[in-house]
């Protein structure tokens, strides 16, 4: 088939053996927009468990589908897996996915609307607007990702409301452009400090549903991680 546009999926991977086949799954037999290819970019971050032999086991079983692996030789953290992915993307444009199940790829459709209409050059899902189921879980975490996306727009002049969703769109060209360093999670607080400081860059919104995971479920990220965030929104706003 020839398709018209093709979406890069860049999935950073940390021990996520367990569960790591059912996000390909749902990517392998989710339906996109009319005339939109997709490829797969798996980043195994030099998980400890068997994600990799996942991975060669699942690329085995379906060599139709395109799933590009990479591996890390040594843990370098979600924002150094994403520039990995970043960079092989070859696709028109690029969006991040967890490799667990709290965003669901059914709903990419809904990030690249505005973009296939040409009216976004980037395109966020919100957790906290529209309409879509949304997993009950921690009310200060609620509050810190409140807290942090009040920070950044304060120094953006943006009006986000979920500036640390996983789900970001870029158009390909726009991403890779970006000279982004974080390596761990202050990757969402960088690329949305860098993205908001490109001329004429047109930035979109749309809701999105969230299945959050407990920390018994993989849940990653802590309390350390929202000071870092902290730190990357004075640094990136401010400094770099």
């Amino acid at each position: 088939m020839l398709f018209m546009t093709t979406l890069s999926i860049v999935i950073p991977a940390y021990n996520e053996g367990r569960t790591i086949h059912l996000i390909l799954d749902k990517i392998r037999t989710g339906e996109l927009p009319a005339g939109v290819g997709k490829e797969v970019i798996v980043v195994d971050d030099c998980s400890k468990d068997d994600t990799q032999a996942a991975l060669a086991r699942y690329q085995a079983q379906h060599p139709d589908f395109p799933l590009q692996l990479h591996r890390h030789v040594v843990n370098q953290g979600k924002g150094a897996a994403l520039h990995t992915g970043i960079a092989q993307a070859q696709g028109d444009w690029v969006i991040v996915q967890d490799a667990d199940l709290e965003y669901d790829p059914a709903e990419y459709g809904l990030l690249l609307a505005p973009a296939l209409n040409g009216v976004a050059d980037v395109v966020y899902g919100s957790r906290f607007m529209g309409g879509n189921p949304h997993r009950i879980l921690f009310f200060w975490h609620t509050i810190g990702n409140k807290f942090l996306t009040f920070l950044s727009n304060m120094f953006t002049n943006l009006n986000l409301t979920d500036m640390e969703t996983c789900y970001k769109l870029f158009k390909r060209e726009v991403v890779q452009a970006l000279p982004l360093r974080e390596k761990r999670f202050g990757f969402e607080p960088e690329v949305t400090a860098r993205v908001a400081r490109v001329p004429n860059i047109r930035i979109y919104e749309v809701g999105i549903s969230y299945y959050g995971r407990t920390y018994a479920e993989g849940k990653k990220i802590g309390w350390k991680d929202g000071f870092r965030a902290i730190y990357c929104i004075l640094k990136y706003n401010l400094f770099a």
